[in-house]
């Protein structure tokens, strides 16, 4: 994938690592990124966090925030980004995060098949945090969904790295 080229060597001359946190993508991002030539550069590492209790045990997204909103909203990915980019020792980081609905089942009329929300979180020197989210609704098969999940994370990274 040219654009996660792209990302790579962005990060490893901006001495920024990447952290990933996904779970309707199932570590697709990471597998894209970890894909280029030279990518420990610029990858500090990624957590598949499926399930509820990985995002709590992991990346400290509180049980409280999944319960209220729901795994597939703007808070729990904005906790699993800023989670991500803590459990890395490196003084610049930046985390991107995935959570959504890609079906075929498990919509509902608020957030449907498809539904999918990301958090990044830039973390620099003295744990200063930076978070920002955005919402996708796509469509297809789960596949389809899944790829553009992916894509859709990577473009952000790059554009993050500008």
């Amino acid at each position: 994938m040219k654009i996660a080229e792209e990302i790579i060597a962005k990060a490893a001359q901006a001495e920024v690592m990447i952290t990933t946190a996904e779970s309707c993508t199932g570590g697709m991002v990471i597998a894209a990124l970890t894909d280029v030539s030279g990518a420990s550069a610029a990858v500090d590492r990624g957590f598949i966090t499926y399930s509820n209790d990985a995002k709590i045990s992991q990346l400290n997204v509180p049980k409280a925030m999944i319960t209220s909103m729901g795994a597939v909203s703007e808070a729990v990915v904005r906790a699993m980004a800023e989670g991500a980019a803590m459990a890395s020792f490196r003084q610049s980081t930046i985390a991107i995060s995935v959570s959504g609905i890609a079906g075929p089942g498990g919509g509902t009329a608020e957030k449907p098949v498809g539904y999918v929300w990301f958090g990044l979180c830039r973390r620099s020197k003295g744990d200063v945090l930076t978070t920002a989210a955005a919402v996708m609704t796509f469509s297809g098969s789960r596949a389809d969904i899944r790829m553009a999940a992916t894509n859709f994370a990577l473009e952000l990274l790059r554009d993050a790295l500008i």
